[in-house]
């Protein structure tokens, strides 16, 4: 739930949009359920010194790729029948091993929006924009007394922030005249995750549900 609260402002900004967009068109809300990849990179970490080490030497454990489950939150709000804006947020919600460490990945961005075909069955939408991704990374360690009482604590290691340039393309499927499902995949060119994963490309793909308010 604190992951999800993160994003709550943009959801609000969203919320205040509803008396416009209901003169005027619609606004949507959003959660996500999908994946996201990237190959690892080349090298590994030292566990003993926490340096980046050659693959095969002696404690240098490999780091892997990016992948699995992501979750997401976010919204649109359509000015007119072709042309809108919003925002979305995706994440991991359980951590990950990277190396002797464990991370979570996030990426957020705000797009414009272009909906070639918007029908009251179905509109595709096509996104583009900027934003951020976040690398989150943090050591977990257990102690014991004897055999009686262990313990395992957390601690933040740090963290890598790198700006992306985001693109996507989705057909927005109503259920109802206000629930819809959107498939959806991403494009993330993030410069400079290079330091993280092997490549600066992350395709993602997204299942949106959702629910539009106003007149479409």
């Amino acid at each position: 739930m604190r992951r999800i609260s993160r994003y709550l402002p943009l959801l609000f900004v969203l919320f205040c949009c509803i008396p416009f967009a209901s003169a005027q068109s619609s606004v949507d809300f959003n959660v996500g359920f999908g994946a996201a990849h990237d190959k690892a990179a080349p090298g590994g970490i030292d566990s003993s010194t926490g340096y980046t080490c050659t693959v095969g030497a002696t404690n240098c454990q490999a780091t892997p790729a990016l992948s699995g489950f992501f979750m997401g939150v976010g919204g649109d709000v359509m000015l007119t029948k072709r042309y809108g804006f919003g925002g979305e947020a995706s994440f991991q919600p359980a951590k990950a091993d990277y190396g002797p460490l464990q991370y979570r990945e996030i990426f957020y961005d705000f797009n414009a929006i272009f909906a070639p075909v918007n029908q009251k069955k179905a509109m595709v939408q096509i996104q583009g924009g900027i934003g951020g991704a976040k690398s989150s990374f943090s050591y977990t360690q257990t102690s014991c007394v004897g055999t009686a009482v262990c313990s395992t604590y957390t601690q933040p290691y740090g963290s890598s922030n790198h700006f992306q340039v985001h693109a996507g393309i989705g057909v927005q499927i109503f259920l109802t005249d206000h629930v819809f499902i959107r498939p959806q995949f991403d494009f993330h060119y993030v410069p400079g995750l290079t330091d993280q994963f092997g490549s600066n490309m992350v395709p993602a793909g997204m299942i949106w549900l959702g629910y539009s308010i106003g007149d479409r």
